[in-house]
C-alpha cells in the first residue's frame, strides 16, 4: 500500500498484486441453514460462472450454520467433486456468525458472500469486486434499490425494504441505497479492523457492518444488480424485521452516546485526501460550514419559538436571556457531536463551559440589540423585536462559528510529515466510561477458523 504522502501527489490504495492460478484472490462464502433443495445447483453455477470469467484464483466456501437437513453432505460431496469449493461447519445459526468465522479465517485479500437462491445476476459479480481489487474502495455492495437496478418482486417485499432502508437514513444517516441484498464483498484488510465492532449474529450482522464502516470514512462501493425475487424463500420477514429494528437501535444508541471508537478508526489506512495537509486549504472547512449552518437554522428555530413562548409571562430581556440559554447548550452539543465530530464524554463539560462564554458573547449583542431597539422606539411591535434580533443572532452565530472553530473545539491533530515513508496503523480503542480498552485486528491461526459470536 502506497504512503507517500509529498504535497500534490494524492495517495491511494495500491491494485492487489497480480496472483498465481493457484492463489485464491476471491473468497465467496455462501451461508447456508436447511438448504439442501438449492444448494448444489448454485455452487455449480456459480463455479462455472467464475470458471469461465473470473481472471484471478478464486474459492467458494459453503457455510453451512448449523442445518439439520442433508446440507452438509451436499457440501462435503461439493467439495469432493470441485477443487475450489470448501464447506465449513458450524454448530450454531446465524448468517453472522457464519460470514464473521469464515472471513476472519480467509486467507484471500478479497471476501465476499451471497445467498444460496442466486437472487441477483452473476453478471454483477465482477463489477462487485473489481473496485476492492483496484484499490478503490473499501467495500462493495449490490443494489436493488438504484435506478439502473432491473428487479422483479412483489409488492409487499418492496414495500418492506423500502421501508427499512428510509428508517436507516433517517436514524442512523446512512447513505447506502440497499443494506439488505444478500450480495456483497469487503477486502480482508478492512474486515480485520471492522469485524471486532460488530456485534450481529444474525441477519442485521451486514447492515451493521454497512453502517460502522461508513462512519469510520470507508468508502462504499454500489453495483446496480438485476435481482429476481425466491418466492420460495426460507427468510421469516416479519421476525427478520423485528431483530432489524432492535439492531438499529442498539446501534444508534451506541453512536449516539459515543460508545463506539469510530473517531480513532476514520480513514484508518491513511490514504484519503482528507488526511492532507494542504496549504491554503482548511482543512474540513466546507464539510463544518454545512453541519453548523444547519445546526445554526434550526437552534434559530428554537430559540424563536422559546422567546415567544417566554415573551408571553416575562419581559423582552429575560425572554431573549432565557431561550438564548437553553438554546446555546442545545446548540453546542449539536454542534460538538456533529459539525466538528466530537465524541464521547471526554472534555463534554469543559466544551459547554466555554459555549456559556460564547453564549454570552451572543447575549451581549442581542440584548444590546434590544436595547437599542426600546432606546429608538418606546413601544416595539412584537414582529420589530424578532426582526431585530434575528439579525442580532446572524452576526452572533458567524462569530460563534469562528469561536468554535478556534477556541472551543480546535483541530489538535497532528501534522502529518512531508516526507514518503511507512505510516503506523493508529490503534483502536474501546471507550468503556473512563477506562480505555486497545483492540486488536482479527488475526486467527494458521488453518483456525475465527471465533463467531
Amino acid at each position: 500500500m502506497r504512503t507517500d504522502s509529498s504535497p500534490g501527489s494524492l495517495p491511494a490504495r495500491e491494485h492487489l498484486p497480480a496472483a498465481g492460478a493457484g492463489t485464491p484472490v476471491l473468497d465467496v462464502v455462501i451461508p447456508v441453514y436447511n438448504e439442501e433443495k438449492d444448494l448444489r445447483p448454485c455452487v455449480l453455477r456459480l463455479h462455472d460462472h467464475l470458471t469461465r470469467t473470473f481472471p484471478y484464483g478464486f474459492r467458494i466456501t459453503v457455510a453451512d450454520n448449523a442445518s439439520t437437513d442433508a446440507t452438509p453432505h451436499v457440501a462435503a460431496r461439493l467439495a469432493e467433486e470441485l477443487p475450489r469449493v470448501v464447506s465449513r461447519r458450524l454448530e450454531q445459526k446465524g448468517r453472522g456468525r457464519a460470514l464473521r468465522t469464515v472471513w476472519s479465517a480467509s486467507d484471500a485479500p478479497v471476501l465476499a458472500y451471497m445467498d444460496v437462491d442466486l437472487s441477483t445476476d452473476l453478471n454483477a459479480l465482477l463489477p462487485l469486486v473489481a473496485p476492492l481489487i483496484s484499490g478503490h474502495s473499501d467495500l462493495a455492495i449490490g443494489s436493488r434499490l438504484a435506478r439502473s437496478s432491473r428487479v422483479v418482486r412483489g409488492v409487499k417485499r418492496e414495500f418492506i425494504s423500502r421501508s427499512y432502508n428510509l428508517i436507516l437514513r433517517g436514524s442512523l444517516q446512512a447513505r447506502f441505497s440497499d443494506a439488505q441484498c444478500g450480495f456483497k464483498a469487503i477486502r480482508r484488510d478492512v474486515a480485520q479492523v471492522l469485524l471486532p465492532l460488530v456485534e450481529d449474529t444474525g441477519w442485521f450482522f451486514d447492515t451493521e457492518m454497512l453502517v460502522l464502516a461508513e462512519r469510520a470514512g470507508c468508502r462504499i462501493h454500489e453495483v446496480p444488480v438485476d435481482w429476481v425475487d425466491d418466492p420460495d424463500s426460507t427468510v421469516h420477514i416479519v421476525r427478520t424485521a423485528t431483530e432489524d429494528l432492535k439492531g438499529v437501535w442498539r446501534v444508534g444508541k451506541a453512536l449516539a452516546t459515543g460508545s463506539l471508537p469510530l473517531d480513532r478508526l476514520a480513514r484508518p489506512f491513511g490514504d484519503d485526501p482528507r488526511d492532507r495537509e494542504l496549504t491554503g486549504v482548511p482543512q474540513g472547512l466546507a464539510r463544518q460550514l454545512v453541519g453548523f449552518c444547519v445546526v445554526g437554522a434550526l437552534s434559530t428555530l428554537f430559540y424563536l419559538l422559546l422567546y415567544s413562548g417566554c415573551r408571553l409571562f416575562a419581559g423582552a430581556q429575560l425572554a431573549n436571556a432565557l431561550a438564548l440559554l437553553v438554546s446555546a447548550v442545545a446548540n453546542t452539543a449539536a454542534n460538538r457531536r456533529l459539525t466538528f465530530g466530537v465524541r464521547g464524554r471526554g472534555g463534554a463539560v469543559r466544551h459547554q463551559a466555554q459555549g456559556l462564554v460564547v453564549f454570552g458573547i451572543g447575549l451581549v449583542l442581542t440584548s444590546g440589540s434590544l436595547a437599542a431597539l426600546n432606546a429608538a422606539t418606546a413601544d416595539p411591535d412584537h414582529s420589530t423585536e424578532l426582526a431585530v434580533l434575528i439579525a442580532a443572532n446572524l452576526a452572533a452565530t458567524v462569530l460563534r462559528f469562528l469561536l468554535f472553530r478556534a477556541w472551543v473545539f480546535p483541530d489538535t491533530a497532528p501534522s502529518a510529515p512531508a516526507t514518503a515513508g511507512p505510516r503506523r496503523r493508529p490503534d483502536l480503542h474501546r471507550t468503556r466510561g473512563d477506562e480505555t480498552v486497545r483492540l486488536q485486528p482479527v488475526s486467527p491461526a494458521d488453518g483456525e477458523p475465527g471465533n463467531g459470536r
